[in-house]
């Protein structure tokens, strides 16, 4: 998996007027919390979180502050709604013995059967929730959808990946390939009639 790295200092002061100092310094509050461990606060700058914000991919962050570092996910993120600027970010402690819930994208490979028949394929779901060690979390989750006709779908109980759990319930669709309005009406432009066929009955003589 990607990692990113953020040096950081320990910030001076908490609360407001310290984060408000902090942001015109061009740097963002953050906070560092996890299971058996006190709560860092410290801060760093904003042009580190590019790579983090902007990437498509689930990344770990090495958060580097006062000679100390740590691994961690970012849990969450605040924007500026006007500016978007990075306000605060949290993130969360993660160990290597330890498994870390999380969610994680869907990459889409290959070219449906069912797009060619006149299907539309459908992303039910860009991101997956997993459950793994730390060395095993994967960056994406590839599904090949070239076989995938219409009407078909893959649910997570047809995704398998080592020493990785899906925690979402296996019926569950990501990926499906539907039928669409216009393939419907050449379908049934296509059809074949069928007629019945005229029985006549003749009177019985007698």
């Amino acid at each position: 998996m990607k990692s990113i790295e953020i040096n950081g200092v320990v910030r001076p002061a908490l609360g407001k007027k310290g984060s408000k100092k902090e942001r015109k310094e061009l740097s963002v509050p953050c906070v560092l919390y996890g299971e058996g461990s006190e709560n860092l606060h410290f801060s760093a700058h904003e042009n580190q979180f590019l790579p983090l914000v902007y990437s498509h991919e689930v990344c770990t962050v090495r958060i580097n502050v006062g000679g100390k570092s740590y691994n961690a996910l970012l849990k969450d993120i605040q924007f500026h709604p006007v500016t978007d600027k990075i306000l605060h970010s949290d993130f969360f402690l993660i160990h290597d013995e330890k498994k870390v819930n999380i969610g994680v994208p869907v990459h889409v490979n290959g070219f449906a059967e069912g797009v060619r028949a006149g299907g539309k394929l459908h992303l039910e779901h860009r991101k997956l929730k997993v459950k793994a060690l730390l060395k095993h979390l994967p960056d994406h989750i590839d599904l090949d959808v070239t076989e995938l006709g219409v009407g078909q779908n893959i649910r997570i109980g047809d995704i398998h990946i080592p020493n990785v759990e899906l925690t979402e319930q296996k019926n569950v669709v990501v990926v499906s390939v539907k039928i669409t309005r216009a393939a419907k009406e050449v379908e049934v432009a296509e059809a074949p009639v069928v007629v019945a066929p005229v029985v006549s009955e003749e009177p019985v003589k007698k």
